[in-house]
């Protein structure tokens, strides 16, 4: 709630701002804080989003059917042409139905932009629909739940989404018909699906009024969260609030010393011990560095059955971990390790002990430190990589890169968390991995994880002075190696058997996932290269995309803490 209401006040001036201007602007008038230079807001349907059975006209905002319509396997969708912004507050658009066809199998709703577009809305995972011949809501499944009326030709159908509690709701011909869907994410863009001949609709993304007064609803909401303020500013209980959200920010994020340091002077509780802390920093820094199988068995040394019990996450950690050994960067390939998966293996990775250091990643920087020398070092970044200078494009916008000179690591040695450049702490730029041999990660007598004392600086690895001239140039380990490498390749093979037999276990005890089949198929593809990076699936190998399987397995650590 306290996000939604620094959102309202944000917003408050701005929509007053527009509804006293002569011309009136009702994006503007709607979305009053979405700066759409950054975030555009979806104006139209994509003409290269679709189903080849979607055809478009009028500005593309004109969709109709253009299938045989003869069974579910010729239902076809299209999406927006951009996602909706997270700082839209409530998002909300319209779609006419100027004819219901021969059977109106029509679906009006929300979709992740890797949603197959021969479905219908909510079909699918990171789907969701409200179908006109049943009434139905659809999440997921080909099964509905009883929801609202049926619509036909001549109604108004809308779709909002709330980003900030995350539900979704619909309207008929202006009425509210309440919240269909609960904890929709991010990203999600419009989407409508027509299966039969006749079908055909037109949408208002808010060039126009709506039928629906959203405009009351925002307006009411912005009363009812301002009331709520005004009733709690002189209360104890905000202060609270607000202790708890910065403490909670803190553990979150693995800021250890700095969260010990509020929950102490605040008198908060921690909510999670500093070993536990400390334990999902690391397991976040392999991940970044794109060393999951040794993340996995660390994970079962650590919190036992955790795996077990979150089979989609087991799963989605198996299948980065195939795209790391295509990748070169997986400790499979990097060292002589059995391919196998490795349950209950006790590798190195197995123990972390609390107390030992851990290396150190701050604005996609990774310092280190060892035990001569336990305060903050100062880093500098490098304004370019491989020669090339850094564009915006380069560095996710989570990693907020700002220093361009030497300064101090902000907080102390333990709280600084590892979200990276690039989202690698050992980062592989490229495919190559500069200046780090394969002894990164070593196997004590204690098991505990051995980090080296590098410092990865926008992307390359700096060995400190007191490291030997034979670890600065150590050769790298290209994807070219990788896949010309027999025994290498035998490996990647054996384990991308064992990833397809629990993709087609977990596929008959879960059901059917079409965003697991595809992410397995394009997963696989990238063998069929001999350049992976440069071929049409490449994208799989930027290291951003292990964020989210970072995001995924903190999320379940602190669920079952």
């Amino acid at each position: 709630m306290l996000y939604s209401e620094l959102y309202i006040m944000a917003a408050d001036d701005k929509l007053k701002e527009c509804e006293t201007s002569s011309k009136v602007d009702y994006f503007k008038l709607l979305y009053p804080v979405v700066n759409e230079s950054d975030t555009p807001l979806p104006r139209a349907w994509n003409s290269s989003d679709k189903s080849s059975y979607i055809g478009l006209s009028q500005s593309n905002l004109r969709v109709h059917y253009k299938g045989t319509g003869k069974s579910a396997k010729d239902a076809a969708s299209v999406r927006a042409n951009h996602p909706v912004p997270a700082s839209c507050g409530i998002y909300y658009y319209e779609v006419r139905i100027i004819n219901k066809g021969r059977d109106g199998y029509m679906g009006i709703g929300l979709s992740d932009h890797r949603v197959s577009v021969n479905r219908l809305p909510g079909w699918d995972d990171n789907s969701y629909g409200y179908h006109g011949d049943d009434g139905h809501s659809f999440w997921s499944s080909g099964t509905g739940q009883s929801y609202g009326p049926t619509f036909t030709t001549g109604d108004v159908v809308g779709c909002g989404l709330n980003s900030v509690t995350g539900e979704c709701f619909y309207t008929k011909n202006g009425h509210n018909l309440g919240v269909a869907f609960t904890g929709v994410p991010a990203g999600v863009y419009p989407t409508v699906g027509l299966q039969t001949p006749g079908e055909i609709i037109d949408a208002n993304f808010g060039e126009t009024p709506f039928v629906f007064n959203i405009q009351q609803m925002i307006k009411e909401q912005r009363e009812e969260v301002n009331g709520k303020i005004m009733r709690r500013a002189d209360s104890q209980s905000l202060h609270n609030d607000m202790r708890q959200l910065v403490a909670g920010y803190l553990v979150h994020h693995g800021y250890t010393g700095a969260a010990e340091s509020f929950t102490l002077a605040t008198n908060q509780p921690m909510g999670e011990e500093i070993a536990s802390i400390k334990n999902r920093q690391r397991l976040q820094c392999l991940v970044l560095a794109g060393r999951i199988g040794e993340v996995t068995d660390s994970v079962e040394t650590m919190y036992p059955g955790l795996l077990s019990r979150n089979p989609k996450l087991l799963l989605q950690l198996k299948l980065r971990q195939f795209i790391e050994m295509v990748g070169g960067t997986d400790s499979e390939v990097r060292v002589s390790r059995s391919p196998k998966s490795r349950n209950n293996s006790g590798s190195h990775g197995g123990r972390m002990s609390p107390g030992r250091q851990s290396p150190i990643c701050h604005n996609g920087i990774q310092s280190a430190t060892t035990n001569k020398d336990p305060q903050p070092r100062h880093v500098t970044v490098i304004k370019s990589v491989n020669g090339d200078r850094i564009t915006s494009g380069t560095i996710p916008s989570s990693c907020n890169l700002k220093y361009e000179s030497s300064t101090d690591v902000p907080m102390d040695v333990d709280d600084i968390p590892f979200p990276m450049v690039n989202g690698a702490c050992e980062t592989v730029m490229n495919g190559i991995q500069d200046g780090v041999d394969d002894n990164m990660a070593v196997e004590s007598d204690d098991d505990d994880l051995q980090t080296s004392h590098n410092m990865v600086t926008n992307g390359h690895s700096h060995i400190h002075e007191s490291d030997s001239e034979n670890d600065r140039d150590s050769p790298p380990l290209s994807r070219r190696t990788v896949l010309s490498n027999p025994i290498i390749i035998e490996k990647i093979l054996s384990f991308g058997k064992d990833l397809q037999q629990m993709a087609l276990q977990h596929k008959n005890e879960h059901g059917a996932n079409l965003l697991n089949e595809k992410a397995l198929q394009d997963a696989f593809s990238l063998l069929a290269y001999i350049e992976p990076k440069d071929s049409p699936q490449g994208y799989q190998l930027d290291p951003i995309y292990r964020e989210p399987v970072s995001a995924s397995l903190n999320t379940a650590i602190l669920e079952s803490c």
